[in-house]
């Protein structure tokens, strides 16, 4: 390989045109040797008398994924890409950006400084910035709005969403009709370009605040300000692209790296960043390597046609997968499918889908009342009812039918993977893949190794992950796994303020302020209080030290308030709607309980109380996880509970918030709730070993590391 090869932009001259080509897989970041490759490159051709025109592409199927934002911690960064982006545009030989595939974020910004712009009809682009907790900070809140409509170049800045190129005529110049025809249309277009339209700089066009313009902004401010809540940037975005049109070129640039600035320095920019890391590195494991063999899964089959069971089929039959669902009834695996077909019916309403891709998924979907069916799967995920003795007999029965290495997987939330294998002669073979409802949904997926399972299966299922559009997350056994574990103090300390005095709407409140989508009763209504009953029936022998835990939950399943299916249960519910309404009745049981059970009811309890007594419990929870190895991270904590629980992405994940907050901070707020509560402080809020180590040491989550 020649240095010229090795460079992270390639540079050739034919034919009069210098052609810049970006090399540097996987994405094109735009790293420190792509911006020197660029200038150099800019600069060889003003420099030679034999070019007269000057591409920029790229060998990849993409022009640029954007910024290195592995950079942004710090190190050389000269020349910064606002240099690189100024050299580009004042060149005086025209500069033509060639779009092979998407351009994001500083891609699009080093298109836009380019005098020209060509791709084909089936490409996006697009300025992702603000899911970092950042704007465009390369010049894109101004170009963009010089060379697209107001409308769309704040719904793309604000929202981040990749925009098809068919709907942005003015900032392509030509568009092919096909990837293939990209070379021969950049030569025609080079070769019909005159003297007077050589050089079109993005940053010559002028813009005015019109009425019509001022109304655009308006508008989008109100319904940005309703859809961000809690977010930095989205608002920072729209000042940005307000200097466009309100301040000379230059100012506009000079306003745009204030505003991103601003952005850069707020917790929320260092939560989102954090998380997008995080979500990268969940698949990072040290379970398996590169050498462990992969097993090949073609055939699925799913014990169990019910809600999740069909969730979880239609995530497979979306990648092309063929499915057998087995129920022991006809009856039951019949409304399994009828739903399954609803639910893609409804997709096609929306426009999700077309009417042929309905048939072609139902299609890969079969139905069958007999294990025997089962003989040449590659994989069998069960998701019956969550009880030991039924899910132990579905696997004694899968062990004699599924050949050998067929991966054996529970769908169980809370039950032990090592007990479940023990029902088999395969112990190796089986896993849990902890599905999220809607399985068909939800994104993550907790993948849960037990003590024999193999690192064939564990690597297996973490790529077939993948495959169904999953983000997984690998996980030791306990009760609960993660995710489930971590709820229980979450929502036994919301159930305990309801017995102390606190409402169920104050403690929804404060929690959906801090960025949950739905308070702690809320959320359990909306699942059904029932299954918590059931959960605390089953764990008797853990929490019955305690004889006010979940008190107040199992009057209201006692008195048939199951939640939003029967109409009552922490709130009412009018038919057919979803709006919780307070009731008297249930603050009457919360009375009668706590004097019954010697309670003081009191009305001080105070927001912070609640926030820390919730908040911090699950936190706490997620510290001893760590500790235990249960995960492997903090991070993948994280990642759980923003994928799984709805967390707020702009917080990071509990662990990061907790980073953030500081944890001597969560330390000194817990000990003070468990020693001004007494025997019950002392029963549930004891801080865990880790967090005190940490908070002592003035260390962080992020960087524990339970191996070292």
């Amino acid at each position: 390989m020649t240095e010229m090869e090795n460079k992270a932009v390639e540079y050739a001259v034919q034919q009069g045109v210098a052609t810049l080509t970006m090399q540097s897989a996987p994405v094109n970041a735009l790293s420190r040797a792509i911006r020197i490759g660029l200038i150099e490159g800019i600069e060889s051709a003003l420099n030679d008398a034999s070019v007269k025109a000057i591409v920029v592409t790229s060998s990849l199927p993409i022009f640029s994924g954007g910024a290195d934002i592995s950079e942004f911690s710090g190190g050389d960064l000269s020349p910064m890409l606002p240099e690189v982006l100024d050299k580009i545009e004042n060149a005086t030989k025209p500069v033509v950006a060639v779009l092979p595939g998407p351009a994001f974020g500083g891609g699009l910004e080093v298109a836009l400084a380019c005098h020209h712009r060509i791709t084909f009809a089936g490409n996006k682009v697009g300025l992702p910035e603000v899911n970092l907790g950042i704007l465009p900070g390369a010049g894109g809140t101004q170009r963009l709005p010089r060379l697209a409509d107001v409308q769309t170049s704040l719904e793309m800045i604000v929202t981040g969403k990749p925009t098809s190129v068919v709907k942005l005529p003015g900032v392509f110049d030509k568009i092919s009709d096909k990837p293939e025809h990209l070379l021969e249309d950049t030569k025609a277009y080079l070769q019909g370009l005159t003297p007077d339209k050589a050089i079109k700089r993005t940053c010559d066009i002028s813009l005015t605040m019109t009425d019509e313009t001022k109304g655009v902004f308006d508008a989008v401010t109100a319904q940005t300000k309703k859809a961000t809540r809690g977010f930095f940037a989205p608002l920072k975005c729209i000042e940005a692209v307000r200097g466009a049109y309100t301040l000379a070129f230059d100012d506009g640039l000079k306003n745009e790296g204030k505003l991103f600035m601003e952005c850069m320095n707020t917790p929320q920019a260092r939560a989102q960043q954090h998380f997008f890391f995080a979500e990268r590195a969940a698949g990072h494991v040290s379970d398996f390597d590169k050498n462990t063999p992969e097993r090949s899964i073609e055939k699925v089959a799913i014990i169990g046609a019910g809600t999740m069971g069909g969730g979880i089929a239609m995530n497979f039959a979306n990648a092309g997968i063929p499915v057998t669902m087995l129920e022991l009834k006809e009856e039951a695996l019949e409304k399994g499918l009828a739903l399954i077909r609803k639910n893609y019916e409804n997709s096609a309403k929306k426009g999700k889908l077309t009417q042929e891709q309905v048939e072609s998924r139902m299609a890969l979907l079969s139905g069958t009342t007999s294990y025997d069916d089962l003989s040449d799967v590659d994989l069998v995920i069960e998701a019956v009812f969550e009880k030991m003795e039924v899910k132990k007999t579905v696997f004694s029965t899968l062990d004699k039918v599924c050949k050998p290495g067929a991966i054996l997987a529970s769908n169980t939330s809370t039950l032990d993977i090592d007990e479940i294998a023990t029902a088999t002669s395969r112990p190796e073979d089986v896993i849990g893949l902890h599905f999220f409802s809607p399985a068909n949904v939800m994104k993550l997926l907790e993948v849960v190794k037990a003590e024999k399972t193999s690192a064939e299966v564990i690597k297996t299922c973490m790529k077939m992950a993948k495959r169904i559009r999953k983000v997984a997350v690998l996980v030791g056994v306990c009760f609960g796994f993660v995710g489930n574990r971590m709820i229980e103090p979450y929502g036994r300390e919301a159930n305990r303020l309801l017995l102390e005095g606190a409402t169920p709407e104050q403690v929804d409140r404060v929690l959906t302020e801090f960025g949950m989508p739905m308070g702690p009763f809320t959320m359990g209504d909306m699942a059904g209080l029932d299954i918590g009953y059931y959960v605390r029936q089953s764990r008797q022998e853990h929490i019955s030290h305690d004889p006010a835990y979940g008190a107040v939950a199992d009057r209201l399943v006692e008195k048939g308030r199951n939640g939003l299916k029967t109409g009552r249960g922490a709130y009412n519910y009018e038919p057919g709607s979803r709006v919780p309404i307070p009731d008297p009745e249930v603050l009457e049981i919360a009375k009668q309980e706590a004097e019954r059970l010697g309670v003081q009811q009191r009305s001080d309890i105070c927001d912070e109380e609640i926030l820390v007594r919730v908040m911090y419990s699950l936190i706490n929870e997620g510290a001893a996880i760590l500790e235990e190895g249960i995960a492997a991270k903090s991070s993948d904590i994280d990642v759980i509970y923003v994928y799984g629980y709805g967390f707020p992405v702009y917080r990071g994940g509990p662990m990061q918030y907790a980073d953030e907050v500081g944890l001597g901070t969560i330390l000194d707020k817990l000990t003070t709730y468990r020693d001004q509560l007494g025997e019950y402080g002392k029963m549930w809020l004891e801080p865990s070993d880790l967090l005190v180590k940490l908070a002592q040491e003035g260390g962080s989550f992020r960087s524990y590391n339970a191996k070292a």
